[in-house]
């Protein structure tokens, strides 16, 4: 029973920061209908940036730094580099998405060269501390990646819900055209989502590679892989929809991790692999995600 706890709450902090990342494909397909493929490296960017600041600002001021630059970053590459290759319809976004994967492989190709070998530390405040109540032990860091991230997607939400922009950027995700001639100015919606989403994906990072991570590599970019079938599980339009399906996704991959061993016929590295099996799985069921509208696009 223990273990199973343990399991549970290992796999609802994966699944609280997985959201965040997975929030971030969801606004950008949103805005402008881009899958954005560079959202790993945008990740990697902001994890670097706060594990190369941290020793002169302090993990606070280097963390709200590296949000702040990786939020620009993604501004500036939508607004100068995306936006520049077509318009607003389907076709340019088909393009837009394939340029997404030449920006990747730059940004990963020199972070990767920055980094090198090298194991680079976050200076997050909790360390390897844990804490226990009973019988459990869960690490401080899981419990602050609980509490912030449900913070932070509640304030997403509340964005969604309440502001100017979350109006206009759920009237664009219904008709760009009507929108449009509505007034709504769509290259500022859809910039201003993509720098929501690196911002994301920075705050993400601090916590994918706190304790008991080792620490930042060069490829932790490819986590935000794992938030992918997150966002498609949930249906790539609606952000409770990434919700839920991070969350899924989460405690599959801490519970297949947990019982590996009961689970070795399915092969050692089948923890990899479960969360696209899910994937699979529920797209058998529900062809356009758990939160997908009748007679939406399949993704």
């Amino acid at each position: 029973m223990t273990t199973f706890v343990d399991n549970v709450l290992n796999g609802l902090a994966l699944g609280s920061v997985y959201a965040l990342v997975a929030l971030g494909f969801v606004i950008i397909f949103k805005a402008s209908g881009v899958l954005n493929f560079a959202h790993g490296s945008l990740l990697l960017l902001g994890g670097y940036l706060t594990a190369v600041l941290h020793d002169d600002l302090g993990f606070a001021g280097a963390l709200a730094l590296a949000i702040l630059a990786t939020a620009t970053v993604a501004g500036l590459l939508d607004r100068f580099v995306l936006q520049r290759t077509g318009g607003q319809d389907a076709h340019a976004a088909h393009v837009q998405t394939i340029v997404t994967i030449g920006i990747d492989i730059v940004l990963v190709t020199d972070l990767a060269r920055r980094i090198g070998g090298d194991l680079l530390s976050t200076g997050d405040p909790w360390g390897d501390s844990v804490t226990s109540v009973g019988s459990f032990t869960v690490a401080d860091s899981r419990i602050a990646a609980i509490v912030v991230s449900a913070v932070v997607i509640a304030g997403v939400f509340a964005l969604f819900r309440y502001s100017s922009w979350g109006l206009s950027l759920r009237a664009a995700a219904e008709d760009v055209e009507a929108a449009a001639l509505m007034g709504v100015r769509l290259t500022r919606v859809r910039t201003l989502a993509w720098c929501l989403a690196g911002g994301l994906a920075a705050l993400a990072a601090v916590f994918l590679v706190a304790f008991p991570a080792p620490g930042l590599e060069r490829t932790t970019g490819q986590i935000a892989l794992k938030a992918f079938p997150a966002a498609i599980l949930g249906g790539l339009a609606s952000p409770p929809g990434a919700l839920a399906g991070s969350l899924l996704i989460g405690l599959t991959e801490a519970l297949v991790a947990g019982y590996q061993s009961e689970l070795h016929v399915l092969g050692e590295g089948f923890g990899d692999v479960a969360p696209y099996a899910v994937m699979v799985l529920v797209l058998l069921v529900r062809p356009t995600g758990l939160f997908g509208a009748k007679g939406a696009a399949r993704v």
